[in-house]
């Protein structure tokens, strides 16, 4: 194996894996693994050329800030890119970015700045309006501008495009490739490489509900964002300046919901981790390959890796919480209890633990109250204030029992009774403790119920 004197010398040469248990069809479905590149990401291409370019031209020195707007994976791009040679980079996202990836672009070195994501171009909080500003406004910064920059493409058209069409030679070339468009610069790209170095591969794009690129490309209408949707680093809201949509054939519009079941799916039975877009994509993917009645290779971009959306698509609570994950439905307020306790999904803590394994137990798993149990009866319930109350002044105290700190007097609701019944002990401060005669259900909070509200009007 050789060695390598920089992480960027590992940008690009994934590899590309057949998959065997996807239902493809008459097809022959690939998956090339953008997750292998060392950002974790295809927009590790992307930082690399864009940085190194502005370079050659002279337009930045190592020192200089860089500032840029992005959904998450081109910020990690960059980072890796700007660490390695010695800029300053600001980022600007959408709050709608996991957490794994602003802890990542932190961990490099980045500044973010946090933007709203429920707003469209044109809006001063958009996230690629607010970045152009921050540019503008701070002395000697260069702004990136991955959409309306050339060399976005250049990455593909030079790099990506060529290396699939080398890696598929072998298995008779590649006739349909699917991939998603945020900046446009991977669809541009592999669009110019293709049209002169593999004329008859066709190209699919994969687009999230509530883009406008799916209306687009299929019914040549441009029409307003219809929606917000959670998939992270596709979809769009306007035409990008450096798009070239003329070689794309077909576009399918592939909802929140589909692409991360889908993603979980490509988990389960392959073995690979993907992210969110990836769950577009293959989604797509697999309703083009089904479409077909003779057999052809298609291949199809894992954007990148899973291990960013750890606490969201790969989460069952979190995918419960948005109607995501179906659970089977009793009609009582059982179903408003996302952690069941007879699953073993609650929370709880002993009343002869110790109060600080109470608080590691809040933090680890991200609640601020706990049941308090005597085997399976629940003797009592302890939250962050009475922990507070009881600690402050003495943090001795926190070696004390959970019995000493605990609430005896419980705010119990029979399973069956009507919603309404939750709003008094919500008005009270506390959380409702679901009971079915004497057998403890689990818990019901304030955003439960909202939960629940809202996947009532999806």
């Amino acid at each position: 194996m050789a060695t390598h004197d920089s992480v960027l010398e590992l940008v690009g040469d994934t590899p590309i894996i057949r998959a065997h248990r996807l239902d493809t069809g008459p097809c022959t479905l690939y998956l090339k693994l953008e997750s292998q590149n060392p950002g974790g990401s295809i927009k590790d291409r992307i930082g690399m050329s864009m940085i190194e370019a502005a370079e050659q031209r002279g337009d930045i020195k190592p020192g200089d800030t860089l500032v840029e707007g992005t959904a998450g994976n081109t910020g990690i791009g960059l980072a890796l890119v700007a660490q390695q040679k010695g800029y300053r980079l600001i980022l600007v996202v959408p709050d709608k970015m996991s957490r794994e990836k602003i802890f990542n672009l932190k961990a490099m070195g980045a500044q973010v700045l946090l933007t709203r994501s429920d707003v469209a171009k044109g809006h001063p909080d958009y996230y690629q309006d607010m970045a152009e500003r921050i540019a503008r406004e701070t002395p000697g910064a260069y702004f990136i501008n991955q959409f309306g920059n050339p060399d976005n493409p250049a990455a593909h058209e030079f790099g990506t495009g060529p290396e699939i069409l080398q890696q598929m030679a072998d298995a008779g070339g590649v006739d349909a490739i699917v991939f998603g468009c945020g900046s446009s610069g991977t669809m541009t790209g592999l669009s110019r490489c293709f049209a002169t170095q593999s004329p008859h591969t066709e190209l699919i794009l994969a687009d999230p509900v509530g883009s406008i690129l799916e209306d687009y490309i299929n019914r040549g209408a441009i029409v307003e964002k219809s929606a917000s949707w959670m998939v992270e680093g596709i979809g769009e809201d306007f035409l990008p300046s450096i798009a070239d949509f003329t070689r794309v054939k077909k576009a399918y519009a592939i909802s929140d919901k589909e692409s991360f079941l889908t993603a979980r799916e490509l988990l389960a039975k392959e073995g690979i981790l993907g992210g969110s877009s990836s769950g577009t994509l293959l989604a797509a993917a697999l309703k083009y390959c089904r479409e077909q009645t003779t057999p052809k290779n298609v291949l199809v971009f894992v954007c990148d890796t899973g291990n960013k959306y750890l606490s969201k698509m790969y989460n069952d609570f979190w995918m419960l919480d948005n109607g995501f994950l179906e659970r089977e439905q009793t009609g009582d307020l059982r179903d408003l209890i996302l952690r069941p306790f007879a699953a073993r999904d609650t929370v709880v803590v002993g009343q002869n633990d110790l109060l600080i394994t109470a608080w590691q137990r809040m933090k680890l798993y991200d609640v601020s109250q706990l049941p308090v149990m005597d085997g399976e009866r629940i003797v009592g319930i302890v939250d962050e204030s009475d922990v507070l109350l009881h600690v402050y002044g003495d943090e001795s105290r926190f070696r004390e029992p959970v019995s000493t700190a605990m609430v005896s007097k419980l705010d119990k609701v029979a399973v069956h009774a009507p919603i309404e019944s939750l709003l008094p002990v919500f008005d009270r401060g506390h959380v409702a403790i679901v009971m079915d005669g004497e057998h403890f259900l689990g818990l019901i909070t304030r955003i439960d119920l909202l939960n629940f509200l809202r996947r009532r009007v999806q």
